[in-house]
């Protein structure tokens, strides 16, 4: 790693996407807000920045990517649940905090346009009105 300056500019720019997105989820009152997907964003970037420059060279850092991703899964399903009828409630929320995850493991990996523009693209899609019949 070239420094530990770049690895803190990691984590503070996936906590910083983090809170841009649930800066918009708590506008629309959900439960998971600005500091559930800064924690999330920041979680997954520090995990990606430990398994690339804390464990030597040759080291699988996917590993820790399908580690988060399936963690996330479960932390996702706890939000999801079926009201009254055919509705489901809390698919958006779990599907943001999912995103929040991946845009904090691409911030934590250096890619950080990649991470910038996962987290306008996922801004913009949440800003969608919603549709209902």
């Amino acid at each position: 790693m070239e420094s530990a300056v770049e690895a803190i500019l990691r984590l503070l720019l996936a906590t910083a996407l983090g809170a841009g997105i649930g800066y918009q989820r708590e506008r629309a009152n959900k439960p998971a807000g600005i500091r559930t997907h800064c924690l999330i964003a920041l979680g997954a970037a520090l995990f990606t920045v430990a398994s690339i420059f804390g464990f030597g060279n040759g080291v699988d850092a996917s590993r820790v990517a399908a580690g988060v991703v399936a963690g996330i899964g479960f932390i996702g399903a706890g939000v999801i649940f079926r009201t009254s009828g055919d509705w489901v409630a809390g698919l958006t929320t779990a599907a943001s905090i999912w995103v929040v995850a991946a845009i904090g493991l691409a911030a934590g990996a250096g890619m950080y346009l990649m991470s910038f523009v996962g987290a306008v693209i996922a801004a913009l899609v949440l800003m969608i009105p919603k549709l209902r019949e």
